[in-house]
């Protein structure tokens, strides 16, 4: 940071442009005295989110809202009491479905509004306290969606799909094309029958074929059928419809031309256009299974109860909805704080990991600011609720939601294209139809020729491009050591423009570990001269006897410190400080912890300990004083370490993209990686909140990747183009992203862009063939000169192109 830049950016009394609550950039609350900056406008709740808006300024604060705008709003105007239920809905495999689910919803009791998400298989409903969701549930039901938690469903969603799949088309699609094979397409070809068709045979084989594409249809189409009914309902026509307008076509002809005796019959038509479309949702469903649980962790570590303390100094226990401004609640070490709030009584040591990304806990005493979602880790504090009476967890929820049910996958491209392309083609077969009729053909041969033109015309190709592409690139991926949780990852570009990388985690191991231990070499101390003393300055009496007291404080560098003394003797007298430990170990007096309590006891520091606590903070380490006999002996620096490979890893994915690190530690722990040549931009201090709006600011540069591990990562994972995820992050984090790298190493990051390339190459080829097709075989079948037979042969065809396509290794 420069000098002008840490000149301005401290903490002022709000004036009239900054005189909010809220941070401009980010949105979190900015307590009393936001940071405020004579060149930037606006207040914020920290230096990151000043730094971010000093450097991407020129990036329009419209572009953010412009996102924003385009998200679902069919619960912001609830009330704000109003309760939100997060469930999984099964069956949603369309954009439209969320149109005609959510109005549904929405109009169930007791509810204000839903919004549904297609990306995630998720509904979002806002609703009376009183309101069970019954309703919601029931009449959702009614059309064939499967509503549940969203914990609870994917093995039943699974169980359901198989089924439908190998009963309706494994066995009974089967066995209708066994009896086309054996009698029905020789006779089609000219060949002699095997069997009298026009009798009683003919009449048992006819019979059996009609029944078994019946429970095809039926069984294992519904899911399609729905689909097309839901689309009409909601006035959006999409693929579901014309694949059903096809598959139903075919069939009522078919079933037609038994009733009055035909022998041209074209069952599989129908059969087949259901198999097809089936294994290619299937594949879809698939892939987007495990994004219904991506607001596990957040929600999991949502607190729902409250120790409010009485009047009378009595505790109860509340549900956190009935908290109000100015309440105390009692927070014991381990808990949460359930809303945020200050601190009136006690400290203790606040592990903010999840909600700021902060590696290292910051203790909060009476006056300090706490966070909702935040764990007090070792002393037990009073809160006094704040005036809004929220969680910033609870705000993280809401916007990682909003993130992920706006961010739309490849399928959607299909969607809509169908807007365009179900309407062309059903006007088309009308057209044709009555052309033929027109021109003097038979009603059956007008018949015969529009129904030509909507099997031809049945997008399966275009339905199988997606997600046989996809599933082709997850077995490349897996085969890489890469799991990719969303097809987002091969609909983006190729190559990432901005590479943006977490630090706690990702470019570090993430724990807390003793780094090193400088020993107090002091030869001009009287006491150096003894024998006894010159023993305890020794390295490892040092990290024994911090150890000793050490591993009497719950605080996380105190474990670290613990963990790392092999032996340690044993302590007496042992008191637990605000910023450290004291006791007696081995007979002397020992205080271990910040240097301000060393002082306290009447410790000097000397200018050497100075330099190394500067060092050791330079370096984004925490430094732990260790004294006893009067003096300092030594200083313990804990921090965590960065990845062996995190040069290489940078280097690689550096040249021409901009590498930028975003984290929530401050300046000092990130100098390591500033200085790094690949490294184009560090942004430290950032909340996660900021994280995601940085992101966004920098989607004015091109496409964005984001590598990441912790939860409070998850909004930037969820808002870049391509997140993607350390194997050994967090759940959150991983549902988050679209992709997660299993073998926990950062040279797997390229790998993550060589296989987005090469599918991403052979998803356009796809397209192409199926767009292809489309365009010469319409107009053929327009023309008359194709039958069905011949229409589900080109369509079968087409499909079998692009599944070759898919099964090719990427180049």
């Amino acid at each position: 940071m420069s000098e002008s830049t840490a000149a301005t950016d401290d903490r002022r009394a709000p004036d009239d442009r900054s005189a909010t609550d809220e941070c401009t950039l980010c949105g979190l609350p900015t307590g009393d005295a936001p940071v405020i900056d004579d060149d930037v406008a606006g207040g914020y709740c920290c230096r990151g989110c000043l730094e971010i808006a000093r450097t991407l300024d020129d990036v329009e604060a419209a572009d953010a809202d412009e996102v924003r705008s385009e998200r679902k709003t069919g619960t912001e105007n609830a009330p704000e009491d109003a309760d939100h239920t997060y469930l999984a809905v099964d069956g949603m495999h369309c954009a439209t479905c969320e149109t005609f689910i959510e109005s549904t919803a929405a109009d169930a009791d007791g509810v204000y509004g839903a919004d549904a998400s297609y990306a995630t298989d998720m509904l979002r409903v806002a609703h009376d306290a009183d309101t069970d969701l019954e309703d919601v549930h029931r009449v959702l039901d009614r059309y064939g969606y499967g509503v549940g938690d969203p914990d609870d469903t994917d093995d039943e969603r699974t169980d359901t799909q198989l089924v439908r799949f190998l009963i309706g088309g494994g066995v009974f699609g089967m066995m209708v094309m066994m009896w086309y094979v054996l009698f029905l397409y020789p006779s089609y070809l000219g060949f002699a029958p095997l069997v009298d068709l026009g009798g009683f045979d003919g009449l048992y084989l006819f019979g059996n074929v009609w029944l078994m594409s019946s429970i095809v249809l039926f069984y294992t189409g519904y899911p399609i059928l729905r689909g097309a009914v839901v689309s009409l309902r909601a006035g959006q026509p999409n693929m579901d419809l014309l694949v059903s307008l096809a598959a139903v076509s075919s069939y009522c002809y078919s079933a037609v031309a038994v009733l009055v005796g035909g022998t041209h019959v074209y069952f599989d038509v129908t059969v087949t256009i259901v198999i097809v479309v089936t294994i290619g949702n299937y594949y879809e469903d698939r892939i987007k299974q495990r994004a219904t649980s991506g607001l596990s962790e957040l929600t999991s570590a949502h607190v729902d109860d409250a120790t409010r303390i009485t009047e009378d100094d009595d505790h109860e226990t509340v549900p956190v909805e009935d908290l109000v401004p100015e309440d105390r609640v009692l927070v014991r070490p381990g808990e949460r704080v359930p809303v945020d709030g200050t601190v009136i009584d006690g400290s203790a040591a606040i592990d903010e990991s999840l909600i700021t990304g902060e590696s290292i806990p910051k203790t909060r005493r009476p006056g300090d600011h706490v966070l909702g979602g935040t764990i007090a880790s070792d002393n037990p504090i009073v809160v006094e609720v704040g005036t809004d009476a929220t969680s910033t967890l609870d705000r993280l929820v809401e916007r990682l939601w909003q993130i992920q049910s706006s961010r739309s996958g490849i399928q959607r491209l299909a969607d809509k294209l169908a807007t365009l392309f179900v309407p062309t083609v059903l006007v088309l077969a009308v057209v044709t139809t009555g052309y033929h009729l027109v021109t003097g053909s038979t009603v059956a041969t007008a018949l015969l020729t529009g129904l030509t033109v909507l099997i031809v015309s049945c997008p399966c190709a275009l339905g199988l491009a997606t997600p046989l592409a996809v599933a082709s690139g997850i077995r490349e991926a897996a085969d890489r050591g890469i799991v990719v949780a969303s097809d987002a990852v091969f609909e983006s570009v190729p190559d990432a423009d901005v590479v943006v990388f977490d630090k706690t985690g990702t470019l570090t191991d993430g724990a807390m570990t003793v780094r090193d231990v400088v020993v107090n070499g002091d030869a001009d101390d009287a006491d150096n001269t003894d024998a006894d003393d010159t023993d305890a300055d020794d390295t490892d009496s040092v990290l024994a006897r911090a150890g000793a007291l050490e591993r009497f404080s719950a605080h996380p560098i105190a474990a670290a410190i613990a963990d790392a003394a092999e032996e340690t003797p044993d302590a007496e007298d042992v008191e637990t400080h605000d910023r450290g430990v004291t006791g007696v170990v081995d007979g002397e007096q020992v205080v271990v912890g910040h240097p301000s309590l060393v002082e306290s006891r009447g410790v000097a520091l000397t200018s050497s300990d100075e330099s190394t606590m500067a060092d050791a903070r330079d370096a984004g380490s925490v430094p732990v004083v260790v004294a006893w006999g009067g003096r300092v002996r030594g200083v313990v620096v804990v921090g965590d370490t960065p990845r062996p490979e995190w040069e290489t890893a940078v280097a690689a994915i550096g040249g021409d993209r901009d590498v930028v690190i975003l984290t929530g530690d401050d300046e000092r722990a990130v100098s390591r990686f500033r200085a790094d040549p690949n490294v184009s931009e560090v942004f430290a201090g950032v909340p996660p909140q900021a994280k995601r709006e940085t992101i966004e600011r920098l989607k004015s540069r091109g496409t964005v990747a984001m590598v990441g591990d912790g939860s409070n990562d998850a909004l930037a994972l969820a808002a870049a183009d391509i997140g993607i995820a350390l194997g050994s992050g967090t759940d959150l984090a991983g549902d988050a992203a679209d992709a997660v790298l299993v073998r926990n190493d950062l040279d797997a990051v390229p790998e993550v862009f060589a296989v987005a390339r090469g599918t991403n190459r052979r998803l356009r080829r796809n397209l192409a063939w199926a767009f292809l097709y489309n365009a010469v075989a319409v107009p053929l079948a327009a023309f008359g000169l194709l039958n069905p037979l011949f229409a589900a042969v080109a369509m079968g065809t087409s499909s079998l192109i692009v599944v070759a396509n898919s099964a090719r290794s990427l180049d």
